[in-house]
């Protein structure tokens, strides 16, 4: 019985085992000219709300003083540069009361797990469950890798804290030296 390949037959013993070698170095040429997983998949880390609301607030306030400067006559700023009123307790965004007090991250799974060691604090009056964390990596001279996300599915209890300790975010890149933790999203109990 004859073997074939492409429409050739290779009928003898010798003609088979020259075909194999071929065929496999084939095989790795196309597996190595295949595109490799890509580490775009989150490069901008979600800010948290309270920040963009202080980054605003900072940004009219800023505004109001370039104003009051330009016009020395006009003591109070205009009603279109004021910053917005404060939000009434109720309506606070449960993150804006829960912050990472310490953090620290090591390597695990033969160095490709990031495993982040972190404790949250609860400053609001309700408990917090389902927290998002965004953890950025950085290369040694501060060069930024990839970023991982990962929600905690427990419940922070009202005026507390917890510490989370080994808590898979992720794979890493094994240039990763540093990472940095933030506070993504939070839900009220």
């Amino acid at each position: 019985m004859a073997m074939m390949i492409a429409g050739r037959s290779f009928g003898a013993p010798q003609a088979r085992l020259l075909a194999l070698p071929a065929i496999a170095i084939a095989g790795c040429t196309i597996w190595m000219m295949l595109p490799g997983p890509s580490d775009a998949e989150g490069d901008a880390a979600a800010e948290p709300s309270s920040v963009i609301y202080a980054q605003i607030v900072s940004l009219l306030e800023d505004a109001a003083a370039k104003t009051t400067l330009a016009n020395p006559d006009q003591a109070s700023t205009p009603a279109a540069v004021t910053a917005p009123l404060s939000l009434a307790p109720e309506a606070r965004s449960p993150i804006e009361g829960l912050r990472i007090s310490s953090q620290s991250w090591r390597r695990g799974g033969l160095g490709s797990k990031a495993l982040v060691t972190f404790t949250l604090r609860n400053a609001n009056e309700y408990p917090v469950k389902d927290i998002e964390i965004a953890c950025a990596f950085t290369r040694r001279d501060g060069s930024h890798l990839t970023d991982r996300r990962r929600v905690i599915p427990d419940t922070v209890n009202t005026r507390s804290r917890k510490v989370y300790s080994g808590v898979l975010v992720g794979f890493v890149n094994v240039n990763a030296n540093k990472a940095k933790c933030s506070l993504v999203t939070a839900s009220r109990t």
